[in-house]
């Protein structure tokens, strides 16, 4: 039986875009965590936030939650965290 391959995306265009400049140390950043809204995300977020304090000693942490894991994030939690002036952000999830 031969294996076929699913491509989980849409067939929606997307612009390509530049990855952001990788940070040279997290110590003294301010660190936006985003939960996704899956079940777990909160829990697994509390154990980053703390690994972030504790061995990378980051400035602060940002948190917003986005609406439902099952779409992108809506322009105004971006936004959330764009206002707080994050220097990275980690999107998360859980199960």
């Amino acid at each position: 039986m031969p294996t076929i391959l699913i491509n989980p995306l849409d067939e929606t265009p997307r612009a390509q875009g530049v990855a952001a400049p990788r940070l040279k140390t997290l110590e003294g950043k301010v660190v936006g965590l985003l939960d996704i809204s899956k079940p777990g995300g909160g829990v697994f977020l509390d154990h980053l936030e703390r690994l972030l304090r504790e061995r990378y000693r980051v400035a602060s942490v940002v948190r917003e939650t986005k609406p439902t894991f099952t779409k992108p994030a809506p322009a105004e939690v971006l936004e959330k965290l764009r206002r707080r002036n994050v220097d990275a952000v980690i999107e998360a999830l859980a199960d």
